[in-house]
């Protein structure tokens, strides 16, 4: 006769021992990849339980992908900390976890006066079987209207209140922090660009609202069939 699995019990919390943190559902923390080359999985814990004697413990995570390990890949707009809630859930060794991080919501992170090492953010669910994200569109900006990237220095124009990148309108980054009014070629008089000293940046600070004008130009993000992939 096949002997019965022992029972499990589910644990409100769990201190890591090898690295003195307290751990409990919905803490996000960072888990040992499999390919030591790799940086670490960023995880949410949905469940924590344990053995009979509180040994064996194990995590329930649901995982967090990072724009590289997504069908489209990275690209330009997004952010070095991001990272996309997926539908892919799985039990891992509290053994593997090695450390605790923050994972913010987009608008949150933009307002940190410092990003730490443990430092994320997150502005979309991702579904790795399909590849589709929610949401599947986002407002665009500048001339070369791609989605807001946190990281970029943008320069907003006084006239229609819309955020360039400093590249887009052929001008440097120093150049850019050095300006106290900007009007963009759609809106200066004679289509030249109206300059003066000072700041007028857009860095980590919340995304404003886009103009009617702009509004309408909407981007897909791309629709793509992913494959699941699995934790070791």
């Amino acid at each position: 006769m096949a002997k019965s699995k022992a029972p499990r019990r589910t644990l409100d919390s769990y201190t890591v021992k090898h690295i003195n943190k307290t751990i409990k559902a919905g803490d996000c923390v960072l888990m040992r990849p499999s390919d030591q080359s790799k940086p670490q999985y960023v995880a949410r814990i949905e469940r924590i339980e344990a053995d009979a004697r509180g040994g064996n413990v194990k995590v329930h995570v649901r995982w967090y992908y990072r724009p590289e390990e997504s069908i489209g890949g990275r690209r330009q707009f997004h952010g070095s900390k991001e990272v996309f809630l997926s539908d892919h859930y799985d039990v891992q060794s509290a053994d593997t976890i090695e450390g605790k991080c923050t994972v913010h919501s987009f608008k949150s992170y933009t307002k940190l006066d410092a990003v730490g090492n443990d430092d994320f953010f997150c502005r979309f669910e991702y579904n790795s079987s399909t590849g589709a994200f929610n949401p599947d569109r986002v407002a665009v900006y500048c001339k070369c209207e791609m989605p807001y990237n946190p990281d970029d220095l943008m320069v907003q124009c006084d006239g229609c209140s819309d955020w360039f990148h400093p590249a887009c309108i052929e001008m440097i980054a120093e150049e850019a922090k050095g300006l106290d009014h900007f009007f963009c070629e759609s809106c200066s008089s004679e289509g030249q660009k109206k300059l003066q000293n000072s700041h007028a940046t857009f860095r980590h600070s919340e995304t404003k609202i886009l103009t009617k004008r702009r509004q309408k130009n909407l981007q897909n993000l791309v629709l793509l069939v992913d494959t699941k992939r699995r934790r070791r």
